[in-house]
């Protein structure tokens, strides 16, 4: 279901205040109630959370030679973005639990979030409109089933789609439903959600993993953990869009759908923790091939010039697979640190994330406490994207991927700079963010380097 609330460009930001205003008031009209009954959660059958988060970013202007149909704009620009998220849970029973998630979502990215493989904001879709609207984000179903008698029990506390429960040291849980795929893939605790942490693209997840998803980022999905102290196992099948980047997902499911698999081991250096994560997948659907692509184009040229299109050579039997290391390790009493690396076959068309087909990122976060603000933090980051040699010759025949097409390119990798401070007003529930982001080489064209400086201001409420 999707609601549209027709305005002009001139009310857009009087549009995003009104859900955002309305979190606001849920906050502080909930905050006493919460307190009060901390101790009976654990016997709560129904729970209620909602967030919003505000992004603005300003560009100034950049030197380029020439732009093309996708390209990151050089001249200046504003943008901003909001997500209201609301997270209604029930609790079937001691081991069974169903929540949905109503969405809305409004306001744009720079540049129309084209242009960039490691985009300036996680929070933006390419949807190509303005507007508000309200749509379901997730709505599953999840069951524990406990594989141990352990007479002391892990107490989890309670968030967002997710209960106050005491549950066995190992069980298997299954997830059925309509899922964000990234929730329980490629976790990180100091690089993974762009409404609290750093929040482009190549940062907030491993940017070579195409992981399933429409548009907006989520997807019917079936997933199975098996959970241990020290280890975690995760396997999940998902549709996919029948389109790249669309909307509609593909139910030809001996044909199109996504394999994801994950290996995590939790471990401590001189009891300091840390984990490790070892992801692979497979992802099948109606692609094109930029081989073929090119080939293609060159057959019907007959002397003129006919610029390849992944349209044209798109088949079930054309798939994209590869593999992702994430590791987090807390270094110091205050500070945590993180490293990221993938590696896609890169011979298909990306099909749902973004155009990047190798990936290294590395970063660390330090928590205020030295400076006296507990619970702020302030992080630095930095991330390197590349591209396939296939992938590479399409864009320079003058091809377009769904977020890149410069028109031509002089290739180069992608670079990303990003440091932020998170400044905490009411802590767990209201913060504000600084951001400063250096990219150099947008769309991986040395022609058009840059650099290109971006500020961004994030506000954040949750309850």
């Amino acid at each position: 279901m999707q609601i549209v609330y027709p305005f002009d460009r001139i009310n857009l930001y009087h549009q995003l205040l009104h859900p955002f205003l309305l979190v606001v008031c849920m906050l502080f009209s909930c905050t006493e109630l919460r307190a009060q009954t901390t101790d009976s959660n654990t016997h709560k059958w129904f729970n209620f959370h909602a967030q919003g988060t505000m992004i603005h970013q300003f560009k100034p202007s950049f030197a380029a030679p020439y732009s093309g149909e996708n390209s990151f704009l050089s001249k200046k620009e504003n943008a901003t973005s909001f997500t209201s998220t609301f997270y209604v849970g029930a609790k079937l029973n001691a081991s069974t639990f169903f929540f949905v998630n109503p969405e809305v979502a409004g306001g744009s990215g720079l540049s129309k979030v084209l242009g960039m493989g490691s985009n300036p904001n996680g929070e933006t879709f390419r949807v190509g409109t303005t507007d508000p609207k309200l749509y379901i984000a997730r709505l599953f179903i999840k069951k524990i089933f406990a594989i141990s008698n352990d007479k002391q029990k892990t107490v989890v506390e309670e968030g967002f789609n997710q209960f106050a429960v005491s549950i066995p040291q190992k069980y298997i849980a299954v997830i059925l439903g309509k899922v964000s795929i990234a929730d329980y893939f490629d976790q990180n605790t100091y690089s993974h959600d762009p409404r609290t942490q750093f929040i482009s693209w190549g940062l907030m997840s491993n940017g070579a993993w195409d992981y399933p998803a429409n548009t907006r980022g989520y997807t019917p999905s079936a997933i199975v953990e098996y959970i241990t102290p020290g280890y975690e196992w995760r396997f999940a099948y998902s549709l996919v869009p029948t389109k790249a980047n669309g909307g509609t997902m593909d139910w030809h499911l001996l044909q199109a759908g996504a394999l994801t698999a994950e290996f995590t081991k939790k471990y401590t250096v001189n009891t300091r923790p840390g984990a490790y994560r070892i992801l692979g997948f497979f992802n099948a659907a109606l692609m094109g091939n930029y081989q073929e692509s090119i080939d293609l184009a060159k057959r019907l040229s007959n002397g003129t010039i006919v610029q390849p299109a992944l349209e044209n050579t798109a088949s079930y039997k054309n798939h994209k697979f590869g593999f992702a290391f994430n590791i987090e390790q807390e270094l110091f009493s205050n500070t945590g640190g993180f490293f990221r690396i993938g590696w896609n076959n890169g011979k298909s068309a990306t099909w749902m994330f973004t155009e990047i087909d190798n990936s290294a990122s590395i970063g660390v976060v330090i928590n205020s406490k030295k400076w006296h603000r507990a619970n702020d933090k302030l992080g630095i980051a930095y991330a390197i994207s590349g591209l396939s040699r296939q992938h590479q010759d399409y864009l320079k025949a003058g091809g377009m991927g769904f977020a890149l097409g410069d028109g031509k390119l002089n290739y180069t990798d992608e670079r990303m700079l990003e440091a932020y401070y998170l400044y905490t007003i009411v802590p767990q529930h209201i913060s504000l963010s600084g951001f400063y982001q250096l990219a150099s080489n947008p769309g991986y064209n040395r022609d058009r380097k840059g650099p290109v400086n971006i500020f961004s201001l994030r506000l954040h409420v949750a309850m």
